[in-house]
């Protein structure tokens, strides 16, 4: 009867005597491995069952000699074909009727199957250090490879803290360039005379207080990335000079008549409406062309509530190493406060919340009274079951709702002050139940 039962199994199923001569072979093992029961039986199971896990770390020989089953221990095997299959292996002993051990049993599970479907859900949320759901995020990630393998000049977009930065280096990271420098300097931390010196370096005698030669950033940069961050600061005076840096590929350091090279892809960022910025003349139409050859727009945070689980785990498991807390997880209404709040400071202000949560918890899972108080002062729906997803429903229920009132029921402002596409809105709001009125009272409304 039992080996009826086994036979029936999924699971791959052997066992062994104290000789580790294999002693049952089922079908399912004989599927896993591609080796025949008849050429299994009376062999070594190491000969048969080709494991990573064979020898050092062997589950069924700790089993026998500790007497401990041991369960779901992750590994791989190497099939007759030499493929590698991930497994999960459990392990018990075998006895007689005289309660006496005379071998063991090990069953494996082909997780060939989960293991796709995981690195399927990996590649489509994550691209280099960025991770995402949002379908905006999605065609930036999905024309990134081909940015990286060009030499163009690329304008990002964003609010303050959207990871513009993180952005470039992924560029950098993917394309040709990867084992160049990538140097980066954020244009208005410094004042105009100090940020030129800083990109085209200067020579001895060039000012006051230059008593030696130092190059800049842009040598620095040789032929790798310079990323120069907040592009919209920079002086008019200085942006002539980054023109000709950008035409003609050259610069004089200061205080030299020497011309310089370079060779290095020019990245910039800005959180300012350059275009805008052109028409009131407060930036130069010319660089603004030069610079906007590729554009990428990044998307705050409060359009892409989706990440924000993914992100706030990323920092949490980033500040587990770095400090050792080994804080495992964040209470559902935790993050009920992160779907209501907006975000102005974006990814940035999302990590400094995890990052202080972080530091006043004193248990094991962080809970709402380790967050700021201008996250908590929000009043929120109750979240009786206790789960993440039904506080993310509940919470986008609301916002909905908010959004079709303060639009007067209008769904198309509603769905674009969410951030989604109607086809969005209209799924969210039937699989919520939201009744919306009609079309035609809205029109006699309106009358």
């Amino acid at each position: 009867m039992n080996e009826i039962i086994l036979e029936s199994i999924s699971d791959g199923v052997f066992t062994v005597d104290l000789n580790w001569k294999i002693t049952f072979f089922n079908k399912a093992a004989e599927k896993i491995t591609g080796v025949k029961r008849s050429d299994a039986l009376g062999k070594n199971c190491c000969e048969v069952f080709k494991s990573n896990m064979c020898e050092t770390k062997c589950p069924l020989r700790k089993t026998i000699k500790n007497g401990k089953p041991l369960i779901d221990i992750a590994g791989y095997l190497i099939d007759l074909n030499g493929r590698e299959i991930p497994i999960s292996v459990s392990t018990a002993l075998l006895h007689d009727e005289k309660g006496e051990i005379i071998g063991g049993a090990e069953t494996f599970r082909d997780l060939s199957e989960i293991s796709e479907l995981k690195k399927e859900l990996s590649e489509k949320t994550a691209f280099g250090e960025m991770i995402s759901e949002n379908a905006e995020m999605r065609r930036i990630f999905d024309v990134i490879p081909a940015i990286s393998e060009s030499p163009s000049t690329v304008l990002i977009q964003g609010e303050t803290g959207t990871g513009k930065e993180v952005l470039a280096k992924t560029i950098h990271n993917l394309g040709p360039r990867s084992k160049k420098p990538f140097v980066a300097i954020n244009c208005a931390a410094l004042p105009d005379t100090l940020l030129e010196s800083e990109l085209f370096g200067y020579k001895k005698g060039a000012f006051t207080g230059a008593d030696n030669d130092r190059t800049g950033k842009i040598t620095e940069a040789s032929d790798g990335t310079l990323f120069l961050d907040e592009i919209g600061e920079i002086s008019q005076s200085l942006a002539v000079k980054l023109l000709r840096v950008l035409q003609e590929r050259e610069f004089e350091p200061l205080g030299s008549n020497v011309v310089v090279k370079t060779g290095a892809r020019i990245i910039t960022a800005t959180n300012r409406d350059l275009y805008l910025m052109t028409q009131k003349n407060e930036f130069r139409q010319d660089l603004f062309y030069r610079l906007n050859i590729i554009s990428l727009t990044l998307p705050p945070l409060r359009k892409r509530k989706e990440d924000i689980p993914h992100l706030a785990e990323k920092f949490l498991d980033r500040l587990n190493v770095v400090q050792k807390k080994n804080i495992s997880a964040f209470k559902p209404e935790v993050f009920s406060f992160f779907y209501t709040y907006d975000w102005p400071g974006n990814i940035r202000e999302l990590e400094n919340v995890v990052e202080r949560a972080y530091v006043l918890c004193s248990k094991k899972i962080i809970g709402i009274e380790c967050l700021p108080q201008e996250l908590t002062k929000f009043k929120l729906p109750q979240v009786e079951s206790g789960d993440i997803r039904t506080a993310k429903i509940m919470v986008e229920e609301q916002a909905i709702m908010r959004a079709l009132e303060r639009n007067k029921n209008n769904r198309s402002a509603a769905a674009r002050e969410l951030g989604i596409d109607k086809t969005t809105f209209y799924r969210k709001v039937k699989n919520y139940g939201i009744i919306l009125p009609s079309k035609k009272k809205l029109r006699r409304q309106e009358i």
